[in-house]
């Protein structure tokens, strides 16, 4: 039967990358559930994580996700692109001494235009700093084949949260992330509230460098058990909060190089590390009982001993459990989920990849694939994995700017509790309407992700019919959105109509 009319260029690539024979020479192609349990535990598929997947296999390709190598897995050109970032160089000394130097500079300008360029250059330093940071942290994310420590990289960010905004901490958070979180967020939880628990970051955040002996300074310390640890309607007492604030007292921050003046006989109980500091002038060396446990006063020990502890309470098996089935079912996890990962946890010493094995290898995850409504975090980045497949990246301003306009940015949640884990708080129409404009940018090649520093813009939209979305996602594009994909006019349409559709709105 003759054609009515021409057939658009693109729906007539469409209708020859369809036939059989091309369709087969697109590799082989992922069942419907692999595809599900794929994209929910890395940050979205491009073609070397499938591939990763099909030589191992389900069961291979986790093993080697809990075991993760950090950035030697990342492409030469991106570690050179973290290598460049300034923050690979300083410390938070470093950005104190720089701030110091500019504060000392301000107060001696000679004219008000002179003070106001200084304060710029105060502020320019601090934005700077915490850019980076997020350059830092999205590049990972979008290149590093350890993709789960990405994940549990950005849950634990989100669990042990700090707000950029409030006072310096801008200039905190890349140490943060780099020596608190990563290194440890597929290793012993101990460990890693240990790490949270010396960070300047957190400690500054959450007021406890005020907290010293006949000052208590309760903060800190109710946050751990209520967000941290245990958990609201746990069981701790008012009392136990009391008494981890004194435990805390002592713990701050010291940018000075030289130790603090203290008497002979303390000086061998001062520990700094950068611009951490536990003064035991500041701290309460009186006898403690916690959560029903006699800790004698003998310093800095005390808090390796109350992380242990917290650690190894069944009530923070389960609450912090809970959180991470939640974080990856997007929904309230059924308790058997929760009490099969609180037993490993119990069993393992808080082994967090045993814990997260456990989950991922439940039935109740396995049924909750492909329901799950990604929040921005996982849509942006899944989209940019998608649709550049290991291009990288040179200007990662418009994914920042994405997040912000979401609602989820890095580093951007004032309070202390972290963003919601579950679905419904991101599915609103206002979130959908953003979501089509960021749809719309990245399918155009207008979003500016190629830019160069100097100003010279970047070319190229995605192409997005390639043999990855025929590998993975084609044999499961529902009627509707096959039929809306042949509607499109050019290549850029069908771009932000596939990442606009349902099927790319959930995992």
């Amino acid at each position: 039967m003759p054609l009515t009319r021409p057939l658009p260029l693109l729906a007539l690539t469409i209708a020859l990358i369809s036939s059989p024979a091309l369709a087969a020479d697109a590799g082989a192609t992922l069942s419907q559930p692999d595809l599900d349990w794929l994209q929910r535990v890395t940050w979205g598929v491009d073609a070397a994580t499938v591939a990763r997947f099909h030589q191992l296999g389900r069961s291979g390709f986790l093993d080697e996700q809990l075991h993760p190598q950090g950035d030697e897995r990342l492409p030469a050109a991106v570690k050179q692109q973290i290598a460049a970032l300034d923050i690979t160089r300083q410390t938070p000394l470093n950005y104190e001494a720089q701030y110091r130097a500019l504060n000392e500079q301000q107060k001696n300008a000679a004219t008000d235009e002179d003070k106001q360029a200084l304060q710029k250059a105060r502020n320019d330093l601090g934005n700077n700093t915490i850019n980076q940071a997020m350059q830092r942290h999205l590049l990972r994310a979008l290149y590093s084949p350890d993709q789960l420590q990405e994940r549990m990289t950005w849950f634990w960010l989100n669990h042990f949260s700090v707000f950029a905004g409030k006072n310096n901490l801008r200039t905190l958070i890349p140490d943060y992330e780099e020596s608190a979180i990563r290194p440890h967020a597929l290793g012993h939880f101990r460990d890693l509230l240990t790490a949270t628990m010396q960070s300047p970051a957190m400690l500054v955040y959450l007021d406890n460098a005020q907290n010293a002996a006949g000052r208590i300074n309760e903060n800190y310390a109710r946050e751990i058990m209520e967000l941290h640890t245990m958990g609201v309607g746990s069981g701790y007492s008012q009392q136990d909060v009391q008494e981890l604030a004194r435990i805390l007292t002592g713990l701050g921050v010291d940018y000075n190089t030289d130790n603090p003046r203290l008497k002979p006989e303390l000086m061998p109980l001062l520990v700094r590390d950068g611009a951490f500091e536990f003064n035991p002038q500041r701290h309460d060396f009186g006898n403690k009982t916690f959560l029903g446990q006699s800790i004698a006063g003998k310093g800095f020990a005390e808090i390796n001993q109350v992380a242990a502890i917290l650690a190894s309470q069944p009530a923070t098996a389960r609450f912090v459990s809970r959180r991470m089935a939640t974080y990856f079912m997007a929904q309230t996890p059924p308790e058997r989920v929760v009490d099969d990962m609180a037993r490993t946890w119990q069993h393992s010493d808080g082994d967090l990849s045993a814990v997260l094995k456990a989950l991922l290898t439940s039935k109740d995850f396995t049924a909750s694939l492909g329901k799950q409504f990604k929040d921005p975090m996982a849509y942006t980045l899944s989209a940019l994995r998608l649709a550049y497949d290991g291009r990288q990246i040179i200007n990662l301003r418009p994914e920042i700017n994405w997040l912000y306009g979401l609602g989820e940015p890095l580093y951007g949640r004032l309070t202390p509790d972290g963003y919601p884990l579950t679905a419904e708080a991101w599915s609103s129409s206002g979130q959908m309407v953003k979501r089509f404009e960021i749809a719309r940018a990245i399918g155009s090649g207008n979003a500016g992700l190629f830019d160069l520093p100097d100003g010279t813009k970047g070319s190229g939209f995605p192409m997005l019919t390639n043999r990855l979305y025929y590998q993975v996602f084609d044999p499961y594009v529902s009627g509707n959105t096959r039929n809306a994909l042949t509607q499109a006019n050019s290549q850029q349409e069908w771009n932000m109509l596939l990442l606009s559709s349902p099927e790319f709105m959930y995992d």
